[in-house]
């Protein structure tokens, strides 16, 4: 929290203990005793006098340094304040969670404002050369790299041409960026911080004596390795290819570039107006079924199965089918399922995750919204997360006939799914794949809504144990195993995990004169 934020806070910590000493006194109030004969009225008169002059003191040194300690008290006094859902104590002596919204969520606001000294785009005419860039994956994982390609052109002054989406991953998909994002929003929006076109000029291809330029950069590389060996090449070729374009950035680099990255992410890549009138469409669907909703992400596909390699009691037939799909990769390591199995390593199964949703207190009255592909088990599989959620929808389910159009794109669907369970009002997942981790990071830079991510190192543990423990029992470990799985603040930690799921640069406190009004920000 910072060194003098952490030292106001103690201060008033002292302060407050001393007041527990003295029921009579009021804090900052000097000469306040117990009538106890003259001289320890006198005593304690002096005590607090000292007490409250040092306390004085070091908050004016403080803010000096600061300027803002008296609202950070405030801040603390309020967040720590009685009446807390999250305060209130269980027979453990844990804090009782509200599982449908954070308390501490109205202290945050997401920033990633442009910094008054982070100089504008380079030209196209005076930049280092042109960046094409080939995304890799599905939406979610292309969404990575698009985000990643606006920073890396921003690092090479170079002027960047509208990503290229995958056509030959597994969902085979051959939409391009404009059928997905709205394309002239994201040139303009983000037109300050780096030049956008949308194809290389031609007096540009026809001057080149040899077709771009193609490489691969290294997973999760530096702003050090683009300007030592990517920028040479495309200052050469004036036309660089960089290609499977996935996570290619690192994780630490400048805030200021991070800030990029949420105005990316955020701002700027926003659906077209079908796509995102259809998840509008169904959001307002589910609003009028039900105050409020949980949205499932279920990764539980035949090809997510066999990649993992893990087994979930089918039997031969399903050792057979997966077997089969799994001979698409040849360089998977040596491991057995039940090894897999033994390590928590495997995605929750829909029952398990409506189990993990009903321990940690959700009713069987919640409705539930699932966002899915294809389901290995088909209704079989999904029948007991139904039995323990009754009021269950998807989009198929909402809207068939205005889906139609969509069906063919995987890319659309996935986008649907992605508006409708960033509204949501609790946002669950049974693994920690591409559009938890987006979804994640977007959720806690809108406002820090609830989302839940399976601790499944623990879980797993309990699910394969269920059948010896009682359903209390069961409940509690559940309440217990998924602290700091529950996207709370305070599991925002720079450096820790993925940035584009935790976003730290890009999260601020709000000023105390702010916190009582949920819909205004300290700055627009």
């Amino acid at each position: 929290m910072g060194f003098w934020k952490e030292w106001s806070h103690r201060l008033a910590a002292a302060a407050v203990v001393a007041r527990e000493d003295d029921k009579a006194c009021v804090f900052w109030r000097v000469g306040c005793g117990i009538s106890n004969g003259g001289g320890g009225k006198k005593r304690r008169t002096k005590r607090w006098s000292v007490l409250c002059g040092s306390i004085l003191f070091g908050l004016g040194l403080v803010s000096l340094f600061t300027g803002h300690v008296a609202s950070g008290i405030e801040w603390y006094s309020q967040r720590l304040g009685q009446g807390s859902p999250y305060l209130r104590l269980d027979s453990h002596g844990h804090s009782r969670i509200d599982i449908w919204k954070s308390p501490y969520s109205k202290y945050y606001y997401g920033c990633s404002q442009r910094g008054k000294h982070f100089p504008h785009a380079v030209q196209e005419h005076f930049s280092n050369g042109y960046l094409l860039i080939a995304t890799s994956g599905g939406l979610n994982q292309q969404r990575t790299g698009i985000t990643d390609a606006v920073v890396v052109a921003r690092i090479l002054n170079a002027t960047l041409v509208v990503p290229e989406l995958d056509h030959h991953s597994f969902w085979k998909d051959d939409s391009d960026f404009a059928s997905i994002f709205d394309m002239d929003w994201f040139i303009h929006s983000l037109s300050k911080d780096v030049t956008i076109i949308k194809r290389v000029p031609d007096k540009v291809m026809r001057s080149m004596e040899k077709p771009p330029y193609t490489m691969r950069v290294p997973r999760k590389s530096d702003p050090d390795y683009y300007l030592d060996q990517v920028l040479p090449i495309l200052s050469r070729r004036r036309v660089l290819q960089l290609t499977k374009f996935d996570y290619r950035l690192s994780n630490d680099i400048d805030e200021e570039l991070q800030k990029l990255r949420c105005r990316v992410n955020y701002h700027a890549l926003t659906f077209t107006k079908p796509i995102q009138e259809l998840g509008e469409r169904l959001v307002k669907m589910m609003r009028t079924v039900s105050e409020r909703y949980i949205a499932i992400h279920l990764r539980f596909e035949p090809d997510m199965l066999a990649f993992s390699r893990c087994y979930y009691g089918g039997g031969d037939q399903e050792r057979h089918e997966l077997r089969e799909i799994r001979k698409r990769w040849t360089n998977l390591p040596d491991l057995s399922p039940d090894d897999k199995q033994s390590r928590s390593k495997c995605p929750l199964t829909p029952h398990e995750v409506g189990l993990m949703l009903r321990g940690l207190g959700f009713k069987n009255d919640s409705y539930v919204y699932v966002a899915s592909g294809e389901i290995y088990g088909g209704e079989k599989t999904l029948q007991p997360l139904r039995d323990l959620f009754p009021n269950f929808y998807t989009k198929e389910m909402l809207v068939s006939d205005k889906l139609r159009p969509h069906m063919p794109f995987s890319s659309h669907l996935a986008a649907i799914d992605y508006i409708v369970c960033d509204e949501s009002d609790v946002f669950v997942t049974n693994n920690n794949g591409n559009m938890a981790k987006i979804l994640a990071g977007r959720r806690r830079y809108m406002g820090h809504k609830r989302t839940i991510r399976p601790n499944a190192k623990k879980l797993g543990r309990l699910f394969m144990a269920s059948n010896r423990v009682d359903w209390e029992t069961f409940s509690k470990k559940v309440k217990s195993y998924q602290r700091g799985f529950m996207g709370e603040p305070d599991e925002m930690r720079p450096g820790r995990g993925d940035f584009h799921e935790f976003p730290h640069s890009c999260i601020c406190e709000k000023p105390s004169a702010f916190i009582d009004d949920d819909d205004k920000q300290p700055y627009e």
